[in-house]
């Protein structure tokens, strides 16, 4: 005879799934990070915690902190207002549609980063497709200046966290009922207001969870900016590589990678709060 498991039992095994995550992120996450700031305030001779206030309150700390907000802010937004309609077209495309857009937005998600980040300086700089094509429209008459400046880095970081967004949108839209689209129809609303009163107000459980992960990552992205920015886009993490493989000040490094961390987990714990992870997957 088969012995029979309970729900009971199978539940509590289940549960025990979670003990491996748990040592995995213990073993490579919060280990190295613990290590890399009590290293880094040992090693420091004069008082730690004066040299935080102190690097605070710097005038380059403030800089390149407001620059990171200011940039990550603007690359979220923008891969915002790309991504909805991309995200709401896959939601309403026939089958090949659908297979022609999701390749367009997955391939370049599988492709390294440095080779986006070329293909991009490829296409804005100074000989590049843009600018050679406007000067032979006659738009311009001198190239644009879109390399080494914060518009640069703008598009760049838009494009390559483009996918984060759409992805995250389209889950949220696939799970609306598209009888409630129907049922607003049905009643003589135009299709502007069923989106405007209906269906908008149920996508902003994945425009809320989008935003959040995107601003997430662009707060510490490195190669891009490193890349196509200027002098006056240094963002946070250019900084932190700059003090740890340049002038070797890790107290320092410390310092900053800790500020980027605390980032990171405020708008972390925002994204808990507000995000209700079984609506957004249609649960």
């Amino acid at each position: 005879m088969r012995r029979r498991v309970g729900p009971g039992r199978f539940q509590m095994k289940s549960e025990n799934l979670i003990y491996p995550v748990l040592a995995f992120l213990l073993v490579f996450f919060i280990l190295p990070i613990a290590w890399f700031f009590i290293k880094s305030a040992l090693d420091y001779e004069g008082n730690f915690a004066a040299m935080l206030l102190e690097t605070f309150t710097s005038p380059l700390f403030i800089t390149v902190a407001w620059k990171t907000i200011w940039i990550s802010l603007l690359v979220t937004l923008f891969a915002l207002a790309a991504a909805y309609p991309i995200a709401y077209s896959l939601t309403r495309s026939s089958s090949f549609t659908f297979t022609l857009i999701i390749i367009c937005v997955i391939v370049p998600y599988f492709t390294s980063i440095i080779v986006r980040t070329y293909s991009w300086m490829i296409i804005l700089g100074t000989k590049g497709i843009i600018n050679e094509f406007l000067i032979y429209v006659g738009v311009i008459d001198k190239p644009l200046n879109l390399m080494y400046n914060m518009v640069g880095v703008v598009i760049g970081m838009t494009y390559v966290l483009l996918p984060y967004f759409v992805l995250t949108l389209f889950a949220t839209m696939k799970s609306i009922d598209v009888w409630l689209l129907q049922a607003g129809r049905s009643m003589g609303a135009s299709n502007f207001y069923v989106f405007r009163k209906v269906f908008f107000p149920l996508s902003m459980p994945g425009i809320v969870s989008g935003f959040l992960i995107v601003y997430i990552l662009a707060a510490g992205f490195f190669v891009t900016p490193a890349l196509m920015g200027g002098p006056n886009d240094v963002m946070m993490a250019m900084l932190i590589q700059r003090n740890i493989e340049v002038t070797l000040d890790w107290p320092l490094a410390s310092a900053l990678s800790l500020f980027l961390l605390v980032v990171t987990l405020i708008i972390y714990a925002f994204y808990c709060k507000y995000t209700d992870m079984d609506k957004m997957l249609g649960k």
